[in-house]
């Protein structure tokens, strides 16, 4: 079987599909939670909050991470030369849900420490990596931001995990 892709096939030619049905098939794929965060050229930091966020390679180190062009932080983040992504407990989802607010101060309340490369991370966060910018794809209404990882750190605990719009935790059994 040939592969087909995007740019081969006639647009008349995709069955319909309901706007809604698709944003309900992916409300139901759990996710880590993580806040992506930034400085300008100004030293202003910028953040958002991301559960699109994975791994791409073990050799370079590679994340990617997707922001949605109509997001505030876009115009900073399309320009940056480095990020962080703070993987966040599940006792952080006050944080993210901050960080998906906008016309917030997303900054409030001291609960960041300067990274290495000198971008503000979550302090207590699950998980840091520290990326310089490697490149950026279009994706639709969002830009995927593919990141070289120069600096990780880890810690114990429980994730936070987005499922059906709503926080969850993860249970042992």
């Amino acid at each position: 079987m040939t592969p087909v892709h995007s740019s081969n096939v006639d647009e008349t030619m995709r069955p319909g599909l309901d706007r809604s049905a698709f944003t309900e098939a992916m409300a139901r794929f759990a996710s880590g939670v993580t806040i992506v965060t930034t400085v300008d050229p100004d030293g202003v930091a910028h953040g958002f909050t991301a559960s699109s966020f994975c791994s791409v390679s073990l050799d370079p180190p590679l994340v990617l991470v997707c922001l949605a062009r109509s997001a505030n932080s876009y115009a900073a983040f399309a320009g940056c030369d480095r990020f962080s992504v703070s993987v966040l407990r599940a006792d952080q989802a006050d944080l993210a849900l901050r960080f998906a607010r906008k016309g917030t101060d997303k900054f409030s309340n001291g609960r960041f420490v300067t990274g290495t490369g000198g971008v503000a991370a979550v302090d207590g966060a699950l998980a840091l990596l520290e990326c310089t910018s490697d490149r950026t794809f279009d994706a639709g209404d969002h830009v995927i931001l593919l990141g070289r990882v120069h600096h990780a750190r880890v810690d114990e605990g429980s994730p936070a995990i987005y499922f059906n719009r709503t926080f969850r935790t993860l249970v042992d059994r």
